[in-house]
């Protein structure tokens, strides 16, 4: 497991909206990936009428459902949060591989940053070691990056 840590930037998120989609697969990781996104998300000033969550059935249909929220809403940055976890069958080489595909496809189609908080582990025990707020939670990372990203974003818009 890496021990790499995402470090904070001073963020401008006042006004920043933000959309979490989530997987109900694998529902008590995804919750604990959503609890870390959206704690993350106030600790940095982000109110809770600036975040929305949406769920959908799986990790595969996560681009889907992220498309249509930026479609449909107004969002700063979408964090897009599940876990597939490998088991005996080619399943999830074509459900992680289209998940992370679609999520960029999503990113850059629209203009949005769509950020990659799906976990892809070998088993249930790495999943919970990056799911579990008080040790390495990737939906708390994911919020980070989502924000730094927002932050960035609204720098570069023209005037």
């Amino acid at each position: 497991m890496s021990t790499f840590k995402l470090q904070p930037v001073p963020l401008s998120v006042k006004g920043k909206k933000f959309a979490i989609v989530a997987s109900r697969f694998n529902n008590d990781l995804c919750e604990e990936l959503i609890a870390g996104a959206t704690e993350t998300l106030a600790a940095h000033g982000v109110t809770p009428d600036s975040v929305t969550i949406h769920r959908c059935p799986g990790a595969f249909e996560i681009p889907m459902l992220a498309f249509k929220v930026i479609d449909e809403t107004e969002v700063d940055a979408v964090i897009c949060l599940g876990a597939v976890v490998k088991g005996d069958t080619p399943h999830f080489d074509f459900v992680a591989g289209s998940c992370a595909s679609g999520i960029m496809q999503v990113a850059i189609e629209t203009g949005i940053p769509v950020i990659f908080g799906v976990l892809t582990t070998n088993n249930d025990e790495q999943a919970w070691e990056r799911a579990d707020r008080k040790r390495m939670n990737k939906g708390g990372e994911s919020a980070l990056t989502a924000m730094e990203m927002a932050d960035s974003f609204s720098k570069l818009e023209r005037k």
